[in-house]
């Protein structure tokens, strides 16, 4: 997009309609149904509520379900920049368990740390409800499509 002056312009994608609605139908099968609620520049968050499929003995929610929700949240982030690009896919997950994460509400928060041509690095952080600290910590870092020019 350009300003008046012909100037490249980043405007931020925040349709968080459009990304819950493209998670409903890409991604129906999913185990880990989650709900975007925020989306701003470099910024979104998302929640599930957490069932008996997202619990480890103990009632605590499983460290793959949080890995999982770092990796969407760190997607839907990576779209706040470039839109809705399906192709942009994990290249690293790198993930701290602090604490143990109750639920059944789960909350995740992605700031991004890093965008250029070919990859983007974003932080996360998973809370446990009605938790003020993090459960998990997460360093995703995202390819990039490229960009085809005709």
């Amino acid at each position: 997009m350009t300003d008046s002056n012909g100037a490249k312009r980043n405007i931020p994608f925040t349709d968080v309609d459009a990304v819950n609605a493209m998670f409903t139908s890409h991604f129906q099968h999913n185990d880990v149904a989650v709900v975007v609620t925020e989306m701003g520049d470099g910024f979104a968050a998302l929640e599930l509520h957490s069932d008996a499929r997202h619990m480890r003995p103990g009632n605590m929610v499983s460290g793959p379900t949080q890995m999982s929700l770092a990796d969407t949240i760190a997607y839907v982030v990576v779209f706040t920049k470039l839109g809705i690009t399906p192709m942009a896919v994990t290249s690293n997950l790198n993930m701290h368990f602090l604490r143990p994460c109750l639920g059944p509400l789960v909350r995740a928060e992605g700031k991004l740390l890093r965008i250029g041509k070919t990859s983007a690095t974003i932080e996360v952080r998973i809370f446990g409800e009605g938790h003020a600290e993090p459960s998990a910590f997460s360093t995703v870092a995202y390819a990039l499509p490229k960009v085809l020019s005709i």
